[in-house]
């Protein structure tokens, strides 16, 4: 049986955090593919210090990268069965039981691969390339 691809296993997880992204790009549509590579970075910097043991430290970020930031951190809290998120109809939900929750270092591969895609659309398509395309995928 041939090995399942890093996008099939984390399927779900890669595309509750680009919600969110495309969440906050709909809300703010000057957003861009280089605050959100920034916002990324701050991220995988935290759950990098933290997977090694060390006190991340907060990061000095302003405007729309720190409200992208925030979202995400919500995401990937959530994500790491930490923190409940809000329902649209304003419930509060926790990771479900079924759903094993994902380690830090998981959690920095996760972020990585995002990095990626962003990388790859910002050159095809230019400062908004990967909100664009990414934009289409989530309903």
């Amino acid at each position: 049986m041939p090995e399942e691809s890093f996008e099939d296993r984390y399927f779900d997880v890669l595309q509750n955090i680009e919600a969110a992204i495309v969440g906050v790009y709909r809300a703010d549509p000057e957003l861009t593919d280089l605050e959100v590579m920034n916002t990324l970075d701050a991220l995988i910097r935290r759950y990098r210090a933290e997977a090694r043991g060390r006190e991340p430290r907060t990061p000095r970020l302003l405007g729309r990268i720190k409200d992208l930031y925030e979202v995400l951190e919500q995401a990937c809290e959530w994500r790491l069965g930490r923190s409940k998120v809000k329902t649209v109809d304003g419930k509060e939900i926790g990771l479900p039981p079924e759903v094993e929750p994902l380690t830090p270092d998981e959690m920095v591969a996760v972020l990585k691969r995002i990095q990626r895609s962003v990388k790859r659309w910002t050159k095809e398509g230019g400062r908004q390339g990967y909100l664009n395309f990414v934009n289409e995928f989530i309903p």
